[in-house]
C-alpha cells in the first residue's frame, strides 16, 4: 500500500533548520556502561569541548583529537559518549581552559555565536547540541531527585542511577511551541526586552504536562497576546541546546485582528503583511525591521508562509 502523506518532493522542513544536521548515529541500542572506555580505547575518536557557555574551535573544526584534546580537559572529567561519525566514536567533555592562555589557532566561542555565524559545519553544529543537551543534564543531575544521593553516570551518559534507592534517571527534553500567527494575509510577530536591534519574531512558550501541542499553541498565543487561535498546523522542530529544549514549530490561524500584549513578556507587536516580511527577511526593511537569523526555526515558519 502506498501512502501519498509521505511523497513529498522535498525534504522535510525540520532538515533546513540550524542544530538539525547531526550526522551521529547515537548507537543507544548498543550503549552500554563503558561506553566512554571503548570509545576512549579507539585511537580515531574525536571530541567536542565544552565549559563556560563555550565551545572550543580549531580553525573552523570543533572535533579535536585525544591528543590534541588532552591538555583541556579537568583530571575528573565527565566525558559522555556521543555515538559514531563515519565509523569513529564521538565524545563530548567539560572543559576546563583559561582563555588568555589558549593557542592561536584554538578560539572559545559562545554556542549562539558559533550557531548565528556559521563558524563550524552543519553536521558539527548539530553534534554540539548534542553535546550542550547532554552535558548540561548531567551537570544537573548529580544528585537524586528521589533521597538527595549522589548519582552514577551509566550508559555513556544517558542514563544516572541513584546507589541508595536505585531510581533511575534519564536526560530531559523541554517541548517548546513557537508559532507563526495568521490571519489572512497577515502575520503576527513581536519582540521581546532581549531581542537585539529590530528583529521581530514568532511568539512562543513551553508546553505543560499534560497538554498536546496544539493545546499549547492556543494557550500560549492567548496568554501572551490576548489572541484566541483555531486551526494549528505542525511545520518542522528543531533541537536548542539552551540548554535541552525541543522547539515545535507550528502556523496557527487567529480567530480576530483585535489583540493585547503581555507587557511582562514582550515589548512590541503587531500585524506585517507579507511584502514587509519579505523585505524582512531580504535585510531591506526601510525601518531596519529583521526576522530571526536563517538557522532559526522562527525564520523558516516566517519564510515557509511567505512562500506559501
Amino acid at each position: 500500500m502506498s501512502f501519498r502523506l509521505f511523497d513529498i518532493p522535498e525534504k522535510e522542513p525540520s532538515h533546513f533548520v540550524g542544530f538539525a544536521g547531526n550526522r551521529i548515529n547515537r548507537h543507544a541500542e548498543k550503549r552500554s556502561d563503558d561506553a566512554v572506555d571503548v570509545a576512549l580505547a579507539n585511537a580515531d575518536a574525536r571530541m567536542l569541548l565544552i565549559g563556560q557557555g563555550k565551545v572550543l574551535v580549531a580553525d573552523g573544526n570543533a572535533f579535536f583529537t585525544q591528543k590534541d584534546a588532552a591538555s583541556y580537559l579537568p583530571a575528573q572529567s565527565s566525558t559522555v559518549y556521543l555515538g559514531l561519525q563515519d565509523g569513529a566514536p564521538v565524545l563530548a567533555a567539560p572543559s576546563a581552559f583559561d582563555f588568555a592562555a589558549l593557542p592561536e589557532a584554538v578560539q572559545a566561542i559562545d554556542y549562539r555565536s558559533v550557531y548565528t555565524q556559521g563558524i563550524i559545519p552543519p553536521d558539527q553544529l548539530g553534534a554540539m547540541a548534542q553535546a550542550v543537551s547532554l552535558l548540561t543534564w548531567n551537570e544537573n543531575h548529580k544528585y537524586c531527585g528521589r533521597c538527595g544521593t549522589a548519582t552514577l553516570m551509566r550508559d555513556g551518559g544517558y542514563r544516572r542511577t541513584c546507589p541508595n534507592c536505585e531510581a533511575q534517571h534519564f536526560p530531559r527534553t523541554d517541548p517548546v511551541a513557537i508559532m507563526m500567527v495568521v490571519r489572512g494575509d497577515k502575520c503576527l510577530l513581536a519582540r521581546g526586552p532581549h531581542f537585539g536591534p529590530g528583529m521581530y519574531s514568532c511568539v512562543a512558550g513551553f508546553i505543560e504536562p499534560g497538554e498536546t501541542i496544539e493545546n499549547a499553541v492556543r494557550r500560549e498565543t492567548f496568554e501572551e497576546t490576548n489572541l484566541k487561535v483555531g486551526r494549528v498546523l505542525y511545520h518542522a522542530s528543531q533541537p536548542w541546546p539552551f540548554p535541552y529544549s525541543l522547539m515545535i514549530g507550528c502556523h496557527a490561524e487567529a480567530l480576530s485582528d483585535e489583540f493585547i500584549l503581555d507587557r511582562a513578556e514582550l515589548e512590541d507587536g503587531r500585524w506585517f503583511s507579507r511584502d514587509e516580511v519579505v523585505s524582512m527577511l531580504d535585510r531591506t526593511h526601510p525601518g531596519g525591521l529583521i526576522t530571526p537569523p536563517p538557522g532559526a526555526i522562527a525564520a523558516h515558519l516566517i519564510r515557509s508562509w511567505v512562500e506559501g
